[in-house]
């Protein structure tokens, strides 16, 4: 006797309905792997045949995949029915803060995005931006209806306590235990989750982006700030504190300027933007008028870059001889050091890692804010699999 039951098609902006562990898993895998055959999905996973039909009917029900054709795959050479993620009956909405610019993505089930947005942030202070977030909740909302669930991305340490994602500390928000996920889940109704930037970058980059197909990933930001996340046996690492990955701070040299809260030498002495522009002597200017004069050759400008790079290619051997990924992404608004001073880099790499050779592709991903919201969309996509 047959146990299915037919299930209603998802309202726009449903919630996320409970699946058993067998769909869930069924679902990731397409996710992940863009299309799939059944017999693909039920050898990866272990499933039976009976298994894999009771998952994939339930995700057809829910308007969660869709069939697209038949195409030859395996070692049979048969012809086998391919599914993908659909589109229209879920959609996630993502949101990177900065201490100035908060920036919206809107995407699919398959992290395909379907709309951005951006605009200033005047007030950092926690409620006046729940308030900004709220708003543009709304309006995204009322253009893309089928929205269910909420990812909010910062730059701080981000941890769950009772259920709720927790801003510790950000000090580029000037916040310290800021119940975000809450905040946010009563204003806007939407399920909510809240995570370090970094992390919420590393898992996308993993799971759609440059890292792709790897059980190992390091992944290294600069710019602001200077960041690093990590992928292990196809996981991210998050540490028990929600601090991991604070490398601003490891050695490169001995001595050198402070960086700014009682360190010398260390990567935050050289590699951040503002840092970059003080050493630079740059008084009344920025980071981007820095590498304009460093392109132009003047010596001072330039040699802030190289002590950049130095540091950079110091940070990236650290990264490979402590967990040797298979490959390491990196990226940020702070690129141009890549660009300006990649024999220093280069070299730094190289002398950090003697007498080792360096087993490990750096895959240098372009840098858009739009990408850190996407991420924050496929934390939401991530953290609803979970449920």
């Amino acid at each position: 006797m047959s146990d299915h039951r037919e299930v209603a098609p998802p309202e726009p902006g449903a919630a996320w309905p409970a699946l058993t562990d067998a769909t869930r898993a069924a679902l990731r895998e397409i996710l992940v792997h863009g299309v799939l055959s059944r017999a693909e999905i039920a050898r990866s996973l272990g499933l039976s045949r009976a298994s894999l039909t009771r998952a994939v009917r339930t995700l057809q029900e829910y308007r969660f995949v869709t069939e697209v054709g038949t195409g030859l795959r395996g070692v049979t050479g048969r012809p086998s029915e391919l599914l993908r993620a659909s589109s229209g009956a879920w959609e996630f909405l993502g949101i990177k803060l900065t201490a100035d610019r908060l920036y919206a993505a809107v995407t699919d089930l398959g992290g395909r995005v379907l709309a951005l947005h951006e605009e200033a942030v005047s007030d950092t202070g926690p409620q006046a931006l729940v308030r900004q977030v709220t708003e543009v909740v709304r309006v995204l909302r009322a253009a893309s209806p089928a929205i269910c669930a909420l990812g909010v991305s910062v730059p701080g340490d981000v941890v769950t306590r009772g259920g709720v994602s927790v801003v510790e500390v950000s000090q580029f928000l000037g916040w310290r235990d800021v119940p975000l996920s809450g905040l946010l889940e009563t204003a806007t109704g939407l399920v909510t989750y809240a995570s370090n930037d970094v992390d919420a970058l590393t898992a996308k980059e993993h799971w759609i982006g440059a890292g792709a197909g790897v059980r190992s990933m390091a992944l290294v930001t600069v710019g602001t700030g200077v960041g690093f996340g990590l992928v292990t046996n196809g996981e991210v690492s998050e540490g028990a504190h929600g601090r991991f990955g604070r490398v601003g701070h490891l050695p490169v040299y001995g001595g050198g300027p402070d960086c700014g809260v009682g360190h010398h030498g260390c990567v935050s002495s050289y590699l951040p933007s503002s840092i970059i522009a003080r050493n630079a002597g740059a008084v009344d200017e920025g980071y981007d008028e820095v590498v304009e004069r460093a392109r132009t050759g003047e010596p001072r400008a330039l040699q802030a870059l190289r002590d950049a790079g130095t540091a950079l290619g110091a940070l990236l051997s650290t990264v490979v001889t402590l967990v040797d990924p298979e490959s390491i992404v990196l990226t940020g608004d702070g690129l141009p050091v890549y660009d300006i001073a990649r024999a220093e880099v280069d070299e730094a790499f190289r002398r950090g890692l003697r007498p080792y050779e360096a087993a490990v592709t750096v895959v240098v991903q372009p840098f858009e804010f739009s990408e850190w919201a996407r991420a924050a969309a496929v934390l939401a996509i991530r953290r609803s699999l979970r449920s």
